[in-house]
């Protein structure tokens, strides 16, 4: 599927890992970066590859929760009341510049991330499986747009950093595009059915009890750091344990090691963070996280495996 993707996107192969963790671990994905960088076609290569739905909302101020999530209405030739679902009835959705959106809007996808259900008027349906939001914002604009509140960063399981390619990247991406556009011959390589026996697959990872504590400290860590307001919270331990383990079965392994946790706790820790007005003024919620991995001792690794 990375091999498949890659000859969309080139030069995104991490990004297409981090999504796939996210994937399997039924979580969603925050990616922010300036416009053009490929967030957009990274989602619709995601919906391709595994025969789902995809369907996508351009987020602006004037968007209803409605829009979103989807309305009753009176049949005018029934005379009765019908249900016209929004775009969060998809397997994959991209909520574009989500931070466009009023905050009502946007709490609109509270439910729909955590419960993978909408509400309309008093009538819950569940929303299919697998589902995957990948929301973008663009940090260079403030104008017109509404930060993410906390809660709602908290409910995303990564956060990505796309970043422009390596001049040799671009110059494959120039030749690639010339005549031809290559996601009109991406084809699904997993159907969704194979993808919710793989979500499943994933909890059989073990974490040894060195592995456990070693989460545990680096989560403690942001609870106790004095540049830090408020620390990851149960939730986000949750998803970073559920992301370790995604990560370790997609690189073949039925256990989580300490480079996995290594590897996965800046994308998946540091958005959880709400910095003190001092920690602002002195580092990033990411270079928070570095210190702390620097700092907290490594298990052995023969821990990890021997449990």
């Amino acid at each position: 599927m990375k091999k498949s993707i890659g000859k969309v996107l080139i030069g995104k192969e991490e990004s297409v890992e981090f999504i796939l963790v996210a994937l399997l671990a039924r979580g969603h994905v925050l990616m922010e970066d300036v416009p053009g960088t490929g967030k957009t076609m990274l989602a619709k290569s995601i919906a391709k590859s595994i025969a789902g739905s995809f369907r996508r909302v351009q987020f602006t101020p004037d968007v209803l929760p409605s829009d979103v999530t989807g309305i009753q209405y009176l049949n005018p030739k029934t005379r009765e009341f019908e249900t016209r679902f929004g775009p969060v009835m998809t397997n994959v959705l991209l909520a574009d510049e989500i931070n466009r959106a009023t905050p009502r809007t946007q709490s609109s996808l509270l439910e729909v991330m955590e419960e993978r259900q909408v509400t309309i008027d008093v009538i819950t349906n569940a929303l299919p499986d697998p589902f995957i939001v990948l929301a973008t914002q663009n940090p260079i604009e403030s104008h017109g747009t509404f930060p993410l509140p906390e809660a709602q960063m908290d409910r995303f399981l990564l956060k990505l950093n796309v970043g422009y390619p390596s001049l040799q990247e671009e110059r494959q991406m120039m030749r690639a595009y010339r005549n031809e556009e290559p996601i009109e011959k991406l084809k699904p390589v997993f159907t969704t059915e194979e993808i919710v026996f793989m979500q499943k697959m994933i909890k059989e990872v073990r974490l040894s009890e060195e592995i456990e504590e070693y989460i545990l400290r680096i989560i403690l860590e942001t609870r106790k750091s004095k540049n830090i307001e408020v620390g990851v919270s149960p939730r986000g331990t949750l998803a970073f344990m559920r992301a370790l383990q995604a990560y370790a079965w997609l690189h073949g392994r039925d256990y989580v090691i300490p480079e996995d946790c290594k590897k996965l706790a800046p994308v998946v820790l540091a958005h959880r963070l709400v910095l003190s007005m001092e920690g602002e003024l002195r580092k990033t919620q990411l270079q928070i996280i570095m210190d702390i991995l620097d700092v907290i001792e490594v298990p052995v690794e023969s821990g990890a495996i021997n449990q």
